[in-house]
């Protein structure tokens, strides 16, 4: 039965692709069934002041900004009576967090995920809630994205190929979205001023709703000690003795199949990478959050390891003697560790004009950019000689400079008054 369900779903999705008007409709039905059931299963809920819902990658991962948060809060004192709410797609995985009294687990779009919502006066999320949910009047959301932009998000998407959405659709989403969230979350002057224009926050007048005090979800990376590095390494089977190679690419807006969702195409000849590396490194990698395919390495077994599913890459980031990407927001954050990056931009042209364009340009990235596996691997050989230079610590200046471990607790101090 579930086999042939989602046979159906693919055909429906097949379909909706290249029929906008059948896509809207789809969307707006299952947007009002949605809505319907939220009514009838929270009725006569009350909001509690002092309970907080959480939710990380819409409930993939307990990670990110809603994670530093939640551990600042529940580690305070000041906060020792509050409950808190996680929200998570396979909660038995995250049942561990239970060990603490005051919180709970719930299952993502479960009765009591929305009745977890009817209750919380905090909304605490870092991506992008389904249509059908919003927070009433004296409940507070705050929406605190998942980094900083090198690739145009929302609103300032222009002529895109997008394998889901027509451009109309993508500025609908974003501007829905604005209008329900009360906060956002930015880490700098840099960032506010690329998010109010994505979300298209001056036509709305909420460009003053943003925390400008620094990204949560960077505090580990200043706060980690050696033992943290040791237990991610010993957790991971991660062997001694190599370099450490973090490889993180994003996801292409036109790469989809129907059965799983987004997908990547890994773009790398792994043979010469493994030729020419292997004696004295080894390669984590790290497919985006919204890429549901897997990635078979067995051929590359002791060289490659697949962290995919590692839910907080912060521990991927302090294990990794250098990180390698192309358009992901990830080497901001790695930035504050100055570490060598290496940019591999093999669809260079084609993601600039086609799929997303840039924020800054590509000048100011804090490493080499390269097109060719030739170029990467020459690249890698170079970070030998690694120093932390003038360009880099620029780099930082403007876009992490409020890093500084402290985040969370700035951020939490300007939501709740106690």
């Amino acid at each position: 039965m579930e086999s042939k369900n989602n046979t159906f779903k693919s055909k429906v999705i097949d379909v909706s692709k290249n029929n906008v008007l059948l896509r809207k409709i789809i969307r707006k039905l299952m947007d009002i069934k949605r809505k319907t059931a939220m009514k009838i299963h929270t009725i006569g809920i009350k909001i509690d002041d002092k309970t907080i819902f959480f939710s990380s990658f819409q409930g993939r991962e307990y990670a990110c900004s809603p994670k530093s948060i939640y551990e600042y809060m529940i580690s305070t004192d000041k906060y020792k009576d509050y409950k808190y709410i996680w929200s998570f797609k396979e909660p038995e995985k995250y049942s561990f967090l239970t060990k603490n009294k005051n919180t709970k687990v719930v299952k993502q779009r479960s009765k009591e995920f929305e009745q977890g919502l009817a209750k919380s006066k905090y909304w605490i999320v870092n991506s992008i809630l389904d249509v059908y949910i919003k927070p009433k009047k004296n409940q507070v959301y705050v929406q605190c994205w998942h980094g900083t932009p090198l690739k145009k998000l929302g609103c300032d998407l222009k002529n895109t190929v997008n394998a889901m959405n027509s451009e109309e659709e993508i500025h609908k989403r974003y501007i829905q979205e604005a209008k329900r969230f009360n906060f956002f979350i930015s880490p700098s002057k840099f960032a506010t001023e690329k998010f109010t224009s994505a979300w298209n926050l001056k036509m709305l007048g909420k460009e003053s709703c943003f925390i400008e005090e620094g990204y949560p979800r960077n505090d580990f990376l200043y706060n980690f000690k050696t033992e943290d590095v040791i237990k991610v390494k010993e957790k991971l089977n991660i062997p001694s003795g190599k370099k450490v190679i973090l490889y993180a690419p994003t996801w292409r807006d036109n790469q989809h199949n129907s059965n799983m969702g987004y997908t990547y195409k890994t773009e790398v000849n792994f043979d010469l990478l493994k030729d020419k590396l292997q004696n004295d490194y080894i390669i984590l990698f790290r497919a985006h959050y919204l890429v549901a395919n897997s990635f078979d390495f067995e051929k590359y077994k002791g060289f490659i390891y697949d962290v995919s599913r590692v839910d907080d890459i912060n521990d991927l980031y302090i294990i990794s003697d250098m990180l390698i990407t192309d358009y992901s927001s990830v080497f901001f954050d790695y930035a504050n560790l100055k570490r060598p990056i290496v940019f591999y931009m093999y669809d260079f042209e084609e993601y600039r004009d086609e799929l997303r364009g840039f924020y800054i340009d590509i000048k100011e990235l804090p490493g080499k950019i390269t097109k060719t596996e030739t170029e990467l691997i020459e690249a890698i050989d170079n970070t030998k000689e690694f120093i932390y230079d003038e360009k880099y610590r620029k780099f930082n200046e403007k876009f992490n400079y409020l890093d500084d471990g402290q985040a969370a607790k700035r951020v939490v101090e300007k939501l709740i008054k106690c």
